[in-house]
């Protein structure tokens, strides 16, 4: 199936995590159009390279549809995508159905682990009732199988066995 990445981020600290009681932190996310990705580590320069082994979120996913429907819904039109900490913004595929698969896009392959549930700082990144909309629709962690490269533009998915 044909995907369209619309937009690539990484960011080089964390601007919620750990941050409880504290207020954001002053990581704002790096637009990209294209990203290294390594196998069991996540995105070369991004917050979450080698985390902690077998890191369920080494990249993550975040539907355009997604975003336009809460533009939409929260007459919002002053926040970009890059607000939601997502490091891949696609297009033409409900990304709940790659949860528990293992697919590749081009040369890079990798297994839907699990929703990228939305938190409370959602609602302040966004705006108030943020967290609530997103409930099943919050994007999706992976774990990279192979090393490879992710680009801007129209891509082929490919489901593996």
């Amino acid at each position: 199936m044909e995907i369209e990445i619309t937009h690539l981020f990484i960011s080089s600290g964390h601007r919620f995590a750990g941050r409880h009681g504290k207020g954001p932190a002053d990581f704002s996310m790096e637009a990209k159009e294209a990203i290294d990705c390594v196998a069991g580590q996540g995105i070369v320069g991004d917050r979450y390279f080698g985390f902690k082994e077998n890191y369920k979120g080494q990249l993550t996913f975040f539907s355009l549809e997604v975003y336009s429907r809460l533009c939409e819904r929260f007459d919002e039109r002053d926040k970009g995508p890059d607000v939601f900490r997502r490091n891949v913004l696609v297009s033409g595929i409900d990304l709940n159905d790659l949860i528990g698969k293992r697919f590749a896009i081009g040369d890079l392959s990798m297994e839907g682990v699990e929703e990228a549930r939305p938190c409370y700082w959602m609602n302040s990144a966004f705006c108030e009732g943020a967290e609530a909309a997103l409930m099943g629709c919050g994007g999706l962690r992976v774990r990279l199988s192979t090393d490879g490269a992710l680009s801007l533009g129209s891509h082929q998915l490919e489901l593996e066995s």
